[in-house]
């Protein structure tokens, strides 16, 4: 019976059992596509990533990100997890990898901590600021189960954005509600009923600005009908508001880095720090980065 070894690892936290938990297959070499979705059902992790060999060895791996119901294009944590794995396996790991994904080429930068040690990484979102449609404020409220009057529209109104994975954005006028917010998934099914865009994977990711500091938010998402009721941790939702806040911003020319705290009703607290770069002559990037802890490993049999 074939084998494959996994890990586990705790993404977006410096504490084990805390963040969003990633399980990564280093070497899915054999595998089907049914095989691969039936692990991460099995995993019942947010997502769960496949690691094989490069089309092109100019990179270093091909990554494929499953949830525990379809194949993603694009996420975050499974990148920085995945890339966080890989380093602590080699022994002289390079200081970035480049993984070929559905959405495209992602490039992924190791950090270290003071003592030299891989602690985690950073990630280049493999598009620029994408926005599409708005979504009506009375939908958001109920997908959320708050009042109308809690989703906060002076920024900007929700809407769908991407930077290789979309999803629904909106603000909260407060942490306070933002941490009353509960899926509504009756809502859910209505609103991807009402727009084709939100049939096959309707995230919603609610935000709110603290007062711990500046360009400090904190976060929530929610996406049931993909099977994830609330995630401790998304960088690709992360990576797109940030490209969404700093192309709101005033100027040109804008470099900002944002702190997004996500999982804290959960029980699991993440930090993401995301960067959003506007230049004046092109598009809106993204980035964000985090730290890893190790918390599994063992062997699956297929």
């Amino acid at each position: 019976m074939p084998a494959h070894d996994y890990v586990t690892v705790n993404v977006f936290t410096d504490q084990r059992f805390a963040g969003n938990p990633l399980a990564v297959i280093p070497d899915a070499t054999g595998l089907t596509d049914a095989q691969m979705q039936s692990i991460a059902a099995e995993f019942n992790l947010s997502e769960t990533t496949f690691v094989l060999p490069p089309d092109d060895p100019r990179h270093h791996a091909r990554v494929r990100i499953f949830t525990r119901t379809t194949e993603m294009p694009f996420a975050g944590h499974p990148n920085v997890g995945t890339a966080y794995v890989l380093a602590t396996m080699d022994p002289r790991p390079p200081e970035h990898y480049t993984f070929e994904e559905a959405a495209g080429l992602v490039r992924v930068h190791i950090l270290r901590d003071a003592a030299g040690a891989v602690s985690g990484a950073r990630v280049a979102a493999p598009r620029s600021l994408s926005i599409d449609i708005g979504i009506p404020t009375e939908i958001i409220a109920a997908c959320a189960g708050l009042a109308e009057s809690e989703i906060a529209t002076q920024s900007h109104t929700p809407l769908i954005a991407s930077v290789g994975a979309a999803f629904v954005i909106a603000e909260v006028a407060s942490v306070e509600a933002l941490s009353r917010a509960a899926p509504d998934i009756g809502a859910f099914r209505a609103a991807a009923g009402r727009f084709p865009e939100l049939v096959h994977r309707c995230s919603l990711y609610l935000y709110a600005w603290t007062d711990t500091g500046e360009r400090r938010l904190r976060a929530r998402m929610f996406s049931p009908l993909g099977g994830t009721w609330e995630d401790p941790a998304t960088g690709s939702a992360a990576a797109a508001l940030a490209g969404l806040l700093t192309s709101l911003a005033p100027g040109d020319s804008v470099d900002l880095q944002y702190a997004i705290e996500q999982g804290v009703e959960m029980g699991r607290p993440s930090l993401i720090i995301a960067s959003g770069l506007k230049a004046a002559e092109g598009p809106v990037s993204a980035s964000i980065a985090g730290t890893c802890v190790p918390a599994m490993r063992g062997t699956l049999q297929v």
